[in-house]
């Protein structure tokens, strides 16, 4: 798919190679926008990427003195999802993050590809543009400073140039004292969904009236709209319910809805109104839902291993050697630079418990573990296994013992087909690091993005609560 992978180790290396490959060149992250598109052809063309994993201090969520909260470019949305910070001073952003695919796949989609994908349908945008947020660029020309209401030129397009990296994003921390923000989006399930519809807002007030306010709407025309009559109306009124009901009205002015596989563009219309009126409802309450779960699920163990990792020997190319450790064994490959993680795993490594059920993210049957998290491998770049350690179904199994999930799988009949499970699996191993007797709530969210075909759902829910009472063996 690529020809050349650069794994950099500083900000300075990435802007040396983006300036030498020019458009060939894309930096990668989470990539799990980015393979996809690749394969699908969306982007063209690219025969490098740029892993920026492995740079220190980009994974950060701060608040600095003059009250800007900063976002580095590889923070996650499951970091969105656990900030404290975000949820006082950035609660839509915090939202739109849970709702982001599945936690193998927010524990490796970024905000920054996120917004720069440019998919009208992207969930963090919306509250991104609401909350006033910025984006700083740099390249080897120097830095600029662009709002993210003028990053966007048309679908999936940006003023983003080759050569330029996103470096950090920034917006004014909300003062829970005088203003208010929510997000809300509608789709067709309730896990692993594009949005239908969606939606933020952000409202300042001056005693019980509306000082300012900020509404915008997502999946209803080519780029993120902002509701700019509605936002007219509520200004210098009170958030009652009569008031909520003409805003949603006007809001509906701003969208120019599409029929697709999705959707009409009849009930796109119907649901922007739905959708407004529900997220100004939530903001009419003192105290709005927070719609994240109280300690929810991140199926990233018992430690954060992805951070502080130091970058492996500095380059990994095409035709290098890819070392790496799996279940405990060192491997070492002279091929599969230009393949998934997913595809080195069962061709080169020949562990095929991992399955391929979609290659795009979508099933979760290719779930492994990657420096401590359940990932995605379809979506993983191969090179990225360079320095990593890797944990397949293969690997659970300890001393000839099964997994304690292993062992409830066979017990209480959840097998089934035996395609997903590999990855029902793997998702339920890493929930009881985290959670010893994990809820059947807890069960579900860890197991959101892993599809049965067999739809036999219930066994497999019991079978993850019954190996959280399974006593392991030495």
């Amino acid at each position: 798919m690529w020809s050349t992978y650069i794994t950099a180790s500083s900000i300075d290396e990435v802007l040396d190679a983006l300036t030498a490959h020019g458009p060939r060149a894309r930096i990668v992250a989470g990539a799990t926008d980015l393979i996809l598109e690749i394969e699908l052809g969306v982007r063209k063309g690219i025969e490098t990427l740029i892993d920026v994993t492995r740079i220190p201090g980009l994974d950060e969520i701060r608040k600095d003195a003059d009250g800007i909260i900063h976002l580095g470019p590889l923070v996650t949305h499951n970091d969105c999802v656990a900030s404290d910070l975000l949820h006082k001073y950035g609660l839509p952003l915090a939202q739109a993050s849970w709702e982001v695919g599945a936690p193998q796949i927010r524990n490796r989609s970024t905000v920054a590809g996120n917004l720069i994908t440019a998919s009208p349908a992207n969930d963090t945008i919306p509250p991104l543009m609401a909350l006033g947020a910025s984006l700083v660029l740099r390249s080897k020309r120097g830095e600029r400073t662009v709002p993210l209401a003028e990053f966007y030129t048309g679908l999936r397009k940006t003023v983003m140039q080759p050569d330029e990296m996103l470096v950090d994003i920034n917006f004014p921390a909300l003062d829970p004292k005088k203003a208010r923000g929510a997000f809300l989006r509608l789709t067709l399930r309730r896990a692993q969904a594009i949005s239908v519809v969606n939606a933020a807002a952000v409202l300042y007030f001056q005693g019980e009236k509306i000082k300012e306010a900020v509404i915008t709407l997502g999946s209803v025309a080519v780029t993120i709209v902002r509701a700019r009559k509605a936002e007219a109306y509520l200004k210098g009124r009170k958030l009652t319910q009569k008031n909520i009901e003409k805003a949603a009205e006007l809001a509906l002015e701003a969208a120019a809805p599409i029929d697709d596989v999705r959707s009409s563009a009849a009930y796109r219309r119907e649901m922007v109104k739905v959708t407004v009126r529900r997220v100004l409802t939530d903001l009419a309450a003192k105290k709005q839902p927070a719609r994240i779960p109280a300690r929810p699920v991140m199926l990233q163990g018992n430690s954060k291993s992805r951070l502080g990792i130091a970058a492996p020997p500095r380059r990994a190319r095409n035709g290098k050697t890819i070392k790496t450790t799996i279940n405990g064994k060192s491997y070492s490959f002279d091929s599969g630079h230009d393949k998934t993680l997913l595809r080195l795993l069962r061709e080169d490594a020949l562990l095929i418990g991992t399955k391929e059920g979609c290659a795009e993210g979508e099933c979760g049957a290719c779930t492994v573990f990657l420096d401590g998290e359940a990932v995605m491998s379809c979506l993983v770049p191969a090179p990225r296994a360079h320095g990593a350690e890797i944990v397949t179904v293969e690997g659970l199994a300890h001393n000839s013992n099964l997994h304690p999930v292993q062992q409830a799988f066979i017990e209480d009949g959840s097998v089934q087909c035996g395609y997903c499970i590999p990855g029902f699996i793997m998702s339920a191993a890493k929930l009881l690091e985290e959670r010893p007797r994990p809820t059947r709530e807890e069960a579900q969210q860890a197991v959101a993005g892993n599809l049965c075909r067999c739809t036999g759902y219930y066994k497999i829910l019991d079978a993850i609560q019954h190996a959280g009472k399974i006593k392991v063996k030495a």
